[in-house]
C-alpha cells in the first residue's frame, strides 16, 4: 500500500507503506452501519488511484448529500471524525486540489471551475488574490458576464408592452430566466416566481403585504437568533406596527436552534415563523423541513431565508412545503440587484401588491385600479432584465456543475479549514454547528476583527472581518465581531493552506 501523503498544514507525518492500515479504519468504520444512501465506497471513486481506501473512508465520512437526511450526515460525521481522531489522521488530507469524481458524474475539477471565472486571475497587493468574501457575494463566471453583454449588444428593450421584434426577445430572455428559476428550486409554477432586487427586499415585500394584511394584534411572529438583520429587522418593525409579539428561537453553544425551545414557542397566535435555513456567521444547516413541519401543525405560515442556502446545496420548495422563499442571485454567482421571492399561488393572489406603476396592473381608472395576476403585480415598474438574465445563466452554470458535487465539494473545503485553523495557536473558532457548510467565523485575541481583515488583505486575501449584519448571533457566542472566511467551489486547499499560514503570523506577531 501506498505512503500516508504529508500535508504541512495538518501536519500529518509521511510513514512508511505499514504504519497504517487503512483498511482495519475503514473495516472500523463499517460498524457505524451507514445506510445505502449514503454510497459508501462509491461517493468518492475517483479520490486518487494511489489511495482506494481512503476514497471509500471519505465516501463514508462525508455521506451522500443527495439522500437529503442531513442530520443524519451530520450524526454520521461526528462518529466518522471521532475513529479519524483516534487514528491520528485527517480525512480532509486525502483530497487536496485533485479532481474528484462523485457517485460516477463527471470529475470534478476546481481549476477548470476557476478558468471560468475572470476575476480570480489577478493580484491584490503583489499576491494572488483569494477570494474568501462568498458569503457576502460571489464572483461571476464568464457564461453570466457574456449573457448580460449579448443582452445589451443586440436584445436590450422593456418588456411585455411592445410589439417589435427586440421587445419579443427581452421578454423572451427575461421569462425564460423566470422558468429557469422555477426548475432550480421545483416550484410548481413559474407565476409563483417574483423577481426582486435581493433577499432582503424578498422579505420586505413578505412582510408588508401578507403580514399588513393578515397579521393582528395579539398574533406571534417567530424569528431565530441566527438570523440575518434583514430577516430580523422587518418583522420587528411588522410587529410594532400590528400590536404583534415577535418571539426568538434561541440556539446552543454550538450555533444550533433549540427544537425542542423552537416547539416551546409555537401555538395558535403563531401567524409567522421566518428563519434563514443556513447561518451567515457560522454556517448553521437549520432543519428547515423539521421546522416547517412543526409551525404547519399550529396553521403558521413560513418563509425561509435562502440566501446562504441556494448556493451551496439543493433547494426544492415543494418537499419543504414552505410558504415564501427568498434568495439573492448574487450569492449564487449571478448579478448584484437580482433576486427571486416564491410564493404559493393560493397566497399571492390573495395578498395585495407592494408598489404600484406600469406592469402590475390590468386596467387604471381615476376611481378604481384592477391589479395583474402574480407575479406580474408585485414587479412594478421597468424590471431589471439583464440581470434576471445574468441570473438565468448563473443557475444553468451552477446546473451543469451539479448541485451535489458543489454541495460536497465545499463541505469538504469547509471541513479543511476548521480543522486547519484550530490548530493555529491563538485563535478561537466561534460556532461548532454539526451541520455545517461554506462558512468558518474565528477571532485573534487581543486583535480587533477588522484590523485582522486588513491585515490578511495586504496578503491578497479577502474576506470578512465584523459583526456580518447578524449581531445577535455573535452576541449569543460572547463576540461582537469575528474574522469570517466562507468558500466557494472554486476555491482550495492551497488557498486555505495560506490562509492559515497568515492567520499563524498575524497571532504570533500580535
Amino acid at each position: 500500500m501506498s505512503a500516508m501523503p504529508s500535508n504541512p498544514i495538518l501536519k500529518l507525518p509521511n510513514l512508511p507503506d505499514d504504519a497504517v492500515d487503512l483498511s482495519s479504519i475503514y473495516a472500523s468504520f463499517q460498524r457505524l452501519q451507514a445506510p445505502a444512501s449514503h454510497g459508501v465506497g462509491n461517493a468518492f471513486h475517483g479520490v486518487g488511484d494511489a489511495f482506494p481506501e481512503a476514497g471509500e473512508l471519505a465516501g463514508l465520512f462525508f455521506g451522500d448529500p443527495g439522500s437529503g437526511n442531513h442530520a443524519e450526515n451530520a450524526l454520521l460525521r461526528t462518529a466518522a471524525e471521532q475513529e479519524f481522531a483516534d487514528t491520528g489522521y485527517s480525512p480532509y488530507s486525502f483530497l487536496r486540489d485533485q479532481p474528484i469524481t462523485y457517485s460516477g458524474r463527471e470529475t470534478f475539477d476546481v481549476q477548470a471551475i476557476r478558468r471560468d471565472f475572470p476575476i480570480l486571475h489577478q493580484k491584490v497587493n503583489g499576491k494572488d488574490l483569494i477570494w474568501f468574501d462568498n458569503a457576502a457575494t460571489t464572483q461571476k463566471p464568464a457564461q453570466v458576464i457574456d449573457a448580460i453583454r449579448r443582452y445589451y449588444e443586440s436584445d436590450n428593450s422593456n418588456i411585455h408592452r411592445a410589439s417589435h421584434t427586440l421587445a419579443a426577445r427581452a421578454t423572451d430572455g427575461y421569462e425564460g430566466a423566470r422558468e429557469k428559476v422555477r426548475r432550480f428550486i421545483n416550484a410548481p409554477s413559474a407565476d409563483e416566481v417574483i423577481f426582486v432586487r435581493g433577499t432582503t427586499e424578498g422579505i420586505n415585500l413578505v412582510a408588508q403585504t401578507y403580514g399588513r394584511k393578515l397579521i393582528r394584534p395579539g398574533d406571534e411572529i417567530i424569528i431565530s437568533t441566527l438570523d440575518h438583520h434583514a430577516n430580523i429587522v422587518p418583522w420587528q418593525q411588522l410587529a410594532k406596527e400590528r400590536g404583534a409579539a415577535l418571539r426568538v428561537i434561541p440556539v446552543n453553544d454550538r450555533g444550533e436552534v433549540i427544537l425542542e425551545a423552537y416547539e416551546s414557542l409555537l401555538s395558535p397566535r403563531t401567524k409567522m415563523v421566518s428563519f434563514a435555513q443556513v447561518n451567515n456567521t457560522f454556517g448553521t444547516v437549520s432543519p428547515a423541513k423539521i421546522m416547517v413541519e412543526m409551525a404547519k401543525r399550529y396553521g403558521a405560515r413560513v418563509l425561509i431565508d435562502g440566501a446562504q442556502s441556494v448556493p451551496h446545496a439543493p433547494v426544492d420548495v415543494q418537499e419543504l412545503d414552505v410558504d415564501f422563499f427568498a434568495f439573492s442571485g448574487h450569492k449564487i454567482y449571478a448579478p448584484n440587484g437580482i433576486g427571486v421571492v416564491y410564493g404559493k399561488k393560493e397566497l399571492l393572489e390573495l395578498i395585495p401588491p407592494w408598489q404600484g406603476g406600469g406592469n402590475m396592473i390590468k386596467d387604471v381608472t381615476f376611481e378604481e385600479t384592477i391589479f395583474n395576476v402574480p407575479p406580474h403585480k408585485f414587479e412594478a415598474g421597468t424590471p431589471n432584465v439583464a440581470d434576471a438574465i445574468g441570473l438565468g445563466a448563473a443557475l444553468d452554470y451552477v446546473s451543469r456543475t451539479g448541485i451535489h458535487n458543489i454541495e460536497r465539494y465545499e463541505r469538504y473545503l469547509t471541513e479543511y479549514a476548521r480543522q486547519a485553523l484550530e490548530q493555529v495557536d491563538g485563535i478561537r473558532l466561534i460556532g461548532n454547528p454539526r451541520d455545517r457548510v461554506s462558512v468558518v467565523s474565528f477571532v485573534v485575541p487581543g486583535i480587533p476583527a477588522p484590523e485582522v481583515g486588513a491585515l490578511l488583505d495586504k496578503e491578497g486575501i479577502a474576506l470578512r472581518a465584523g459583526h456580518h449584519c447578524a449581531q445577535p448571533a455573535l452576541r449569543r457566542m460572547g463576540v461582537e465581531a469575528t474574522v469570517r472566511p466562507s468558500f466557494s467551489f472554486y476555491n482550495t486547499t492551497t488557498e486555505i493552506d495560506r490562509l492559515v499560514e497568515a492567520v499563524r503570523k498575524i497571532a504570533i506577531n500580535g
